[in-house]
């Protein structure tokens, strides 16, 4: 039988499990999924957000890799593949942690970046065929 990969999941180190997964799911709709031990301070969450899976772990300090000045452009963690990316903006414009606005590449998807409180930079993106945007928009 030949191997079959279903997922890759990113995994995101930060020094608070609980307070990070509880913030995904208050902000951004996910869900947690489990987490270790049964009682705070969690060493490992898995979050869900529709078929789509982050996983944190716990590190002691700043457990955040700095990886911006060798990417000059910004690091993205996460690319979140998703339809319907219009309507998830609207729910989320307007908040600190929404770093751009909804705008279309020049490879055809329509992408927002998002900043959790551990610097980790989260696109969602999809939807290459969308309506046209409200005045204001790009």
């Amino acid at each position: 039988m030949e191997p079959t990969f279903r997922s890759a999941v990113p995994t995101f180190v930060v020094s608070e499990v609980a307070a990070t997964a509880r913030w995904y799911a208050e902000n951004l709709g996910f869900r947690i999924a489990g987490h270790v031990p049964a009682v705070e301070p969690w060493a490992y969450a898995s979050l869900m957000l529709g078929s789509a899976e982050l996983m944190l772990l716990r590190a002691e300090g700043d457990a955040h890799p700095q990886v911006t000045p060798g990417r000059p452009w910004g690091p993205w963690n996460a690319y979140l593949r998703m339809d319907g990316v219009r309507a998830y903006y609207e729910r989320m414009e307007g908040h600190a942690f929404v770093t751009g606005e909804l705008r279309k590449q020049s490879y055809g998807d329509w992408e927002f970046e998002v900043r959790d409180p551990n610097g980790y930079i989260l696109v969602f993106g999809g939807d290459v065929a969308i309506p046209k945007l409200s005045a204001g928009s790009t």
